[in-house]
């Protein structure tokens, strides 16, 4: 089965692959997520992923189109701002969808995406780091590799394929 990763992310290929396991083809399908660079708040994460998923969907001939989006948000109950992370896959007629694991922000990386900031480069200046979001990620970093970007993400993915298993 071909299948479409709605970005041109290595990692966010990776943990679909990983999701899917050897019998499918993911191909890497940049799309546009509809959304700020930066989402913040689980509806606009969430919207991204869809968007992504359907658009990855529609760029080629697939049976499904899987979207990955990171953003931060607020949990209700719990104080500070966490990373999140949701997957959606969509088939053309439905789309369903997976989150991956919430982590919270230290104080001094939270401060500054809330003014305004993209957690990636927050992420890298704050841990003297270079390109987090592209290899271990927030998630990595957060939990001394025992959680990287990629087990998070195909968690997600894991997730949102499991109607469609």
């Amino acid at each position: 089965m071909r299948v479409a990763v709605g970005s041109g992310n290595p990692v966010k290929r990776a943990a679909t692959e990983r999701a899917l396991g050897d019998d499918h083809t993911v191909v890497a399908e940049p799309v546009a997520s509809g959304v700020a660079e930066q989402p913040r708040g689980e509806t606009e994460t969430v919207t991204g992923a869809r968007n992504r998923a359907e658009r990855a969907l529609a760029a080629g001939d697939y049976a499904l189109g899987v979207g990955l989006e990171g953003g931060v948000a607020r949990v209700e109950s719990v104080d500070g701002l966490f990373l999140t992370m949701w997957a959606a896959v969509a088939d053309g007629e439905r789309v369903e969808y997976g989150a991956g694991p919430r982590l919270r922000l230290p104080g001094r990386v939270a401060n500054r995406v809330e003014a305004g900031a993209e957690l990636g480069p927050v992420m890298d200046e704050a841990y003297d780091m270079e390109n987090v979001a592209e290899n271990e990620g927030a998630a990595g970093v957060l939990t001394s590799g025992r959680v990287d970007r990629t087990s998070a993400l195909e968690h997600a993915v894991a997730g949102a394929l499991g109607p469609f298993l």
